[in-house]
């Protein structure tokens, strides 16, 4: 009777917590059971692991063998526990150290022939161990890559489970498995042609819009007819934002990784972009799903752009569960067993057309939509929502002369100025923990010393009055005026920065 034990992680959202897994193996009939609350998939892990360790040359099929995932009470989800698990029994037979074993966190799916297989949420997994202490971890050879990504952690590899078995029967008293191999430099991927802002004729006001937004983090609306290029300038955002810093990257990687989109490359610092399709689902947006809850679309775009394109075809329930991550920054599945937490810090761009042909915009000559039409359609992007967008913009039809312009300026002109509106922001509000004007809280701005004079703030002063815009409104609209006057260099706002912010708020509609 002997007991062997390594180590996985158990994940929960992108937090991990490091497991023990342990294997006793006793006397009596051939048994093998698993507990400590494992899923469907992991249940099914004993048929894997036996035909692997037969693959391996070490046959289980004649053990009664008992494996507890400890702490016990934390749900265990996937097939990432495969490995450890084959390796705490081989520990247990002695077929491999026990001693080598205990330390190192193995991370793979089994396949019926041993190989050692992908298994996702390995950024965060392995940002588990390095936080619990490990320093070595065994991967797929397909997830090195990814696991390198996080710094103090020896990533080892193996192609099979036997070839596993082998490192660790040759190891000396007190070493530990060696790193993986560096995998040599293919020929490098053709370069797509990047997206560029000087690609956008015309659209004055909407580019200007767009950098506003860009420099002080605001959700937009993209209000136009079909082909005046409203996808065209959302896809363009990311290219004007500041590259991410490591941690903001590891950050949204570990997002990634659960659903397994994770760039082969290492660590990629350009700002998420993602676009879901108008038919996608409240799961699909905000996440969850069956069995074990996933990341949406809102935490696979953390530290970047959510791009909701023909948002009035969106399902109201769908858009109705945006507002809580978007003013929290977060999205909170609650589960019978389980509360599982993704990031959701996002820059929210929606983009839609004035009415259901698409030709209702300024005088509307050629719309062909009955007027119950247009205000139904309209009312699909409710009040709640878009009093979460600070600047609502009139994105109007391309013209000739537009097409005939010299170009206008680049993205990398534009990504200038906004990173040094965005240098003013951090300089301002980084004592107080805030990066970005979009997230200061709104009483912050409303008091001293960041109170503005009763002079600047009159018109926003009466539209509140008015009932023209909510305290929240109110709030953005101060918000976006900081911003306006980090991009022209001023210290505080002007009376034009309060009015040009109060105009992308309500579309013009508040008169002066």
């Amino acid at each position: 009777m002997s007991i062997g034990v390594t180590r996985g992680v158990a994940l929960r959202g992108i937090a991990g917590h490091l497991v023990e897994i342990e294997c006793h193996i006793g006397q009596g009939l051939p048994t093998f059971d698993i507990g400590g609350l494992p899923d469907t998939a992991l249940r099914q892990a004993p048929q894997r692991v036996r035909a692997a360790t037969i693959s391996a040359g070490h046959s289980l099929n004649s053990r009664q063998l008992t494996v507890n995932l400890s702490p016990a009470a934390i749900p265990k989800h996937g097939t990432a526990f495969d490995l450890g698990i084959a390796v705490a029994a081989l520990a247990a037979s002695e077929a491999v150290p026990p001693a080598a074993v205990r330390p190192v966190v193995h991370l793979a799916e089994l396949g019926l022939d041993g190989r050692l297989r992908h298994v996702t949420g390995i950024l965060p997994a392995v940002l588990a161990a390095q936080r619990a202490g490990c320093t070595h971890v065994v991967v797929s050879p397909e997830d090195v890559v990814e696991a390198r990504l996080v710094d103090g952690v020896t990533v080892c590899t193996a192609a099979t489970l036997g070839d596993l078995v082998a490192a660790y029967r040759g190891l000396a008293k007190g070493e530990s498995l060696p790193p993986a191999a560096v995998a040599p430099a293919g020929e490098p991927a053709p370069r797509t042609r990047e997206l560029d802002l000087a690609d956008v004729s015309g659209q004055h006001e909407a580019r200007a819009a767009l950098t506003l937004a860009g420099a002080g983090g605001h959700h937009m609306l993209f209000n136009g007819p079909p082909g005046s290029g409203k996808t065209m300038l959302a896809e363009r955002l990311v290219t004007i934002l500041p590259p991410l810093s490591r941690e903001q990257a590891l950050e949204s990687l570990a997002v990634r990784s659960l659903v397994g989109a994770v760039p082969s490359t290492g660590i990629d610092r350009v700002p998420p972009f993602v676009a879901p399709h108008h038919s996608a689902s409240v799961a699909a947006l905000v996440g969850g799903g069956t069995g074990s809850a996933l990341p949406g679309a809102v935490s696979q775009a953390h530290q970047g752009v959510l791009f909701l394109d023909e948002a009035a075809e969106f399902a109201g329930s769908v858009l109705q569960a945006l507002r809580q991550p978007l003013e929290s920054g977060r999205v909170v599945i609650a589960r019978a067993r389980e509360r599982v937490t993704f990031p959701a810090r996002v820059q929210l761009v929606l983009a839609a057309n004035p009415c259901p042909c698409g030709e209702g915009f300024g005088k509307g000559l050629a719309c062909r939509c009955r007027p119950t039409e247009r205000r139904a359609y309209a009312a699909r992007l409710s009040g709640p929502l878009m009093d979460r967008v600070d600047i609502q913009v009139q994105v109007p039809k391309v013209s000739l002369a537009d097409l005939s312009e010299d170009p206008p300026d680049s993205s990398a002109a534009v990504a200038a100025r906004v990173l040094h509106a965005r240098a003013a922001q951090a300089a301002r509000w980084g004592p107080h923990g805030w990066v970005l004007n979009s997230q200061v809280p709104g009483p912050v701005l409303r008091r001293a010393p960041w109170r503005l004079p009763s002079a600047t703030t009159r018109l926003l002063d009466r539209a509140l009055d008015l009932g023209q815009v909510t305290v929240r409104g109110y709030d953005r609209v101060l918000r976006l005026a900081w911003t306006s006057a980090d991009l022209h260099g001023r210290s505080a706002p002007s009376l034009d920065d309060l009015g040009l912010a109060l105009m992308y708020r309500t579309q013009g509609a508040v008169a002066a």
